[in-house]
């Protein structure tokens, strides 16, 4: 397993006997996430196929060799959470057939969202303090337990 690094001068990836796997100076930018992005398009380029797109603009690639590997360019920010269900299934081997164009809904289904957390549109229960702090009072029928 891997050791997240902390934020500081420096970022560094130890393994679990301690040993460096990778460091990239820590500049306040995103310099190690270009570089990984970079490397990643020049791979795509050099050994992918693109094999799809989904409704959000994400591009999917296996190897031109026929291998096992899968992987996707997002559009925009790399957010894991952006991938729709069907893709997601076949980027983790689930399911072996590409997902159709139109892929196929249920009444009860809601549309994708990508995670929200951290932005604007994301849930605030009521009596949020970014939702004005005011919850309803309480109504009575609840007791807190207190130790005999």
């Amino acid at each position: 397993m891997f050791d997240t690094p902390e934020m500081g001068a420096d970022q560094v990836w130890t393994d679990a006997m301690g040993g460096v796997i990778f460091r990239a100076p820590f500049t306040g930018s995103r310099r190690a996430e270009r570089q990984m992005t970079i490397r990643t398009r020049v791979i795509t380029w050099l050994w992918g196929k693109r094999v799809g797109t989904d409704p959000y603009g994400n591009r999917y690639f296996v190897e031109k060799s026929g291998g096992p590997k899968r992987w996707v360019l997002y559009n925009g920010e790399p957010e894991a959470s952006k991938v729709p269900p069907e893709w997601n299934a076949w980027l983790h081997h689930t399911v072996d057939e590409l997902p159709s164009a139109e892929p196929v809904t249920h009444p009860w289904e809601k549309a994708h969202l990508p995670n929200l957390s951290g932005t604007a549109a994301a849930y605030r229960p009521p009596g949020h303090v970014r939702r004005g702090a005011k919850r309803a009072a309480a109504t009575g029928d609840y007791e807190p337990w207190r130790p005999e």
